[in-house]
């Protein structure tokens, strides 16, 4: 298979680039940097910016209603109005000690969102996975992670993938209820395979193959239900982040990144390339999916 030919969408170092987003009502990529604690947005066809600054590390976020964002700030999950900048707290996670902050989330396919934590300090760590909904309940569904990260959905919403990035770094594969929002039966697909990168931030595409993000290796890992590694796609950045799809027929795939640490241009920002598979519309905040 040869590698599709990545280009620069946005060439620009940014501490955490992550969370990329895209709204098809309105044409726009949106990520965040985490350490800058700030949200940005691209519109794709006229290349207009929006930079929002939050005063604190933006760990991820998702798409809600009336021209909303749905946030993980350091400890707590707002509503951010897009057009106002109004904020609207929605729930504060009382993190246990050690645990430094919020971090990878998306909205799941019953419309709460989802977001994990970090503990990189323990030699047990706590980092959980919560679900919090739209009237701010909060729940832990698992817990024991270093960085709770790669959450996605196959498109059916019955299936969800979610890796810890650090420690162990494994990808695990649960069944999901997309009425309720329960998960069960946990399996471990991959873990420690450093050969082919670690797993960061993932998304699925509507074959059921599982896009993930390896940061140490410049490249996305693509796997399959049962844990294959099918193929990858080598990049132009140094330390792909996450990736998600977009465009018109959601067969463009863009991939942030993080701080490459490297001096000079050419390995830090955000790429796009083309895939014969399109992905999956991002779910939106208190809206269940009709599947």
């Amino acid at each position: 298979m040869s590698n599709p030919e990545a280009a620069f969408v946005v060439a620009e170092r940014f501490g955490a680039a992550e969370s990329p987003t895209w709204d098809a009502a309105t044409g726009e990529l949106f990520w965040c940097d985490i350490p800058a604690g700030t949200i940005h947005s691209l519109v794709i066809e006229s290349g207009q910016r929006k930079r929002w600054s939050f005063g604190e590390p933006v760990a991820s976020f998702g798409l809600a209603d009336s021209g909303r964002l749905v946030v993980a700030l350091s400890s707590s999950i707002v509503f951010f109005n897009l057009e106002t900048g109004k904020r609207e707290l929605i729930a504060t996670i009382r993190l246990p000690a050690g645990v430094s902050r919020l971090n990878d989330g998306k909205v799941g396919p019953d419309g709460a969102f989802y977001v994990g934590s970090m503990d990189r300090s323990a030699t047990t760590p706590q980092g959980a996975l919560y679900r919090v909904d739209e009237s701010g309940r909060t729940d832990i569904l698992t817990s024991g992670f270093s960085a709770s990260n790669g959450l996605a959905w196959t498109g059916d919403g019955q299936t969800m993938f979610h890796s810890d990035s650090q420690g162990e770094m494994f990808v695990d594969r649960w069944d999901f209820c997309p009425q309720s929002g329960a998960i069960s039966n946990r399996r471990r697909l991959r873990a420690h395979d450093l050969a082919n990168g670690r797993a960061d931030g993932g998304a699925f595409d509507t074959a059921s193959v599982y896009w993930s993000a390896a940061p140490s290796c410049s490249r996305l890992n693509c796997i399959a239900l049962d844990g294959t590694l099918l193929r990858w796609v080598e990049l132009p950045i140094s330390k792909p982040a996450m990736p998600c799809f977009g465009g018109a027929d959601m067969c463009t795939v863009y991939v942030t990144s993080l701080d490459s640490g490297l001096s000079g241009t050419g390995k830090d920002g955000i790429v796009s390339f083309r895939s014969a598979v399109p992905g999956l519309l991002p779910y939106i905040f208190g809206r269940r999916s009709a599947k």
